[in-house]
């Protein structure tokens, strides 16, 4: 049996494929070498990377080249600056709220596994609500997923969603992603609204999502589109208020 190589080993390896004849500059070759630890979990949530000084030795490159990768990849939200300890890897998720991703795409992309453990999935008629925000005739028939969705082993985040039966073959056909059944079905949306609220979760909220009764929440709201301008999911998410950050870019036109 091949003896396994200890963590910094293949931290090493997977840094030393910079290469100072390719086009691509160096910082961003770091860039994508780092990202690469982050998602294949050599670098797990909340280790700190060596320092600036011994990347820079280690690799021949200049603490310029390492600090403007690290720059890049703090601004991503994959990794924490922490005045008088170094960079580490996130444990907060940052959700890019001008970005129309899945969670699971989400905690794929930062180097977390999603799962999701069904709280209920039934099929019924719209709500006067949902029909209302979905601009569905009474008596439409609906699916309605609630999970909880988690990171790793860490729980996220409680989802209720509403989707129009006719976007997916059938009510088993959501596995971990709902979006990825939705893209099999050719109904994946494309556009979205979101709105942010921040709240005190209730006792049950509390309870699965192992905060505290009245900790800080934020709870999410969307409302999705087929490229037809058709609403086809209503969703509301709950989240731990000290796990997750929702940013966004603006730009002055």
């Amino acid at each position: 049996m091949t003896p396994e190589a200890p963590p910094g080993a293949a931290l090493a390896q997977i840094l030393r494929t910079l290469d100072p004849h390719s086009p691509q500059p160096l910082y961003i070759q770091l860039q994508h070498a780092l990202r690469d630890a982050i998602v294949q979990r050599i670098l797990s949530p909340d280790e700190a990377l060596p320092s600036e000084r011994q990347l820079a030795a280690d690799l021949n490159v200049s603490r310029i080249t390492v600090r403007k990768a690290i720059d890049g990849l703090a601004d991503e939200g994959l990794l924490e600056r922490r005045q008088g300890s170094g960079n580490f890897v996130c444990t907060r998720i940052d959700k890019n709220f001008s970005k129309l991703t899945s969670f699971s795409e989400d905690m794929r992309a930062r180097g977390r596994t999603p799962r999701s453990q069904w709280l209920k999935k039934a099929a019924g008629t719209v709500t006067p609500e949902e029909a209302l925000k979905l601009a569905m005739s009474p008596g439409t028939l609906v699916y309605r997923f609630n999970r909880l969705r988690f990171a790793d082993d860490a729980p996220m985040s409680i989802e209720t969603c509403t989707i129009a039966a006719y976007a997916l073959p059938s009510l088993d056909a959501v596995g971990d992603s709902l979006y990825e059944a939705l893209d099999r079905a050719g109904h994946r949306p494309v556009r979205a609204l979101q709105r942010l609220h921040a709240l005190l979760l209730s006792d049950d909220q509390a309870r699965l999502l192992e905060a505290r009764p009245r900790d800080a929440g934020l709870l999410v709201e969307r409302l999705g589109y087929l490229r037809d301008g058709r609403a086809i999911e209503l969703s509301q998410s709950v989240y731990r208020g000290d796990t997750y950050d929702f940013v966004a870019e603006l730009n002055a036109i």
